[in-house]
């Protein structure tokens, strides 16, 4: 089941949905997927005049596989430009996951920044692919590709704790937007864990993303994807990541307080 097969069951209702556990990590779902699905529901109460603006990600306990679950969504305010929306992910009676959301439509403005930051990447290659190994890699790999430029493999021992490459989904499902670029962003591992030299976990805990521009790109397109460690201390790191168009256009910026348990 692919990426557009998940959200499909959105269109019968936000109850009774079931994840395949191709789209695990461990024994919860892969963020990115519980993510797209969130923004998935919220997209249909939300002005389709409004782009989303940023969206704020709590992973409270795991998402099961093969379980049922239900959506819930909130609109908390709905001004004369922007929407504010609340939703959930709940299981067994649980929180598992909940986001808020920020919408606006575009307005006059006299201020204008631009941004003329570029990456740092070079064209992908088919050899920098981390493959997908079953019970080596997480399961959900097998529903996208990255490419590995800058930074190590997880559980390498190595001196550095940066990440860059690029990533696209396995199964080209028509052009990407907003909703995949979210969902891809979440599929690289930690930025730290290419320095513990053997393995151990990690998990996400909160996550916010804010999208500079309207994302557009051809259904084969690769997003561009840079990470840094700022800090990783006390059993908790902060890691930011830039989210790029393949033509060297800034698309989103993206943070995550990670849980490391070595």
């Amino acid at each position: 089941m692919n990426l557009k097969q998940v959200l499909s069951q959105l269109e019968n209702g936000l109850s009774g949905i079931i994840l395949p556990s191709s789209w695990c990590q461990g024994r919860t779902a892969f963020g990115g997927v519980s993510g797209a699905l969130l923004f998935q529901a919220v997209k249909q109460v939300v002005k389709p005049t409004r782009r989303v603006l940023s969206i704020s990600t709590n992973f409270i306990g795991p998402l099961i596989a093969e379980q049922p679950f239900d959506i819930k969504v909130e609109v908390l305010r709905e001004g004369k430009s922007a929407s504010q929306v609340l939703a959930r992910i709940e299981q067994d009676g649980n929180t598992c996951v909940l986001a808020q959301f920020c919408f606006g439509e575009s307005r006059k403005s006299e201020l204008l920044v631009s941004n003329d930051e570029t990456h740092q990447l070079v064209a992908p290659k088919p050899e920098q692919r981390i493959p997908y190994i079953p019970n080596m890699t997480p399961e959900f790999f097998q529903h996208v590709e990255i490419c590995l430029q800058q930074g190590g493999m997880p559980f390498t021992g190595a001196m550095t704790s940066h990440l860059g490459g690029w990533m696209r989904f396995a199964d080209h499902c028509g052009h990407q937007d907003e909703l995949q670029l979210l969902a891809l962003s979440d599929a690289w591992p930690p930025t730290m864990l290419q320095m513990y030299p053997r393995p151990a976990p990690a998990s996400t805990m909160s996550w916010y993303i804010e999208f500079l521009k309207p994302v557009q790109l051809e259904e084969t397109q690769w997003f561009g994807f840079e990470a840094v460690t700022h800090n990783s201390a006390d059993g908790y790191a902060i890691e930011e990541a830039k989210i790029w168009h393949p033509n060297g256009e800034l698309l989103a910026l993206s943070r995550q307080t990670v849980a490391v348990f070595a």
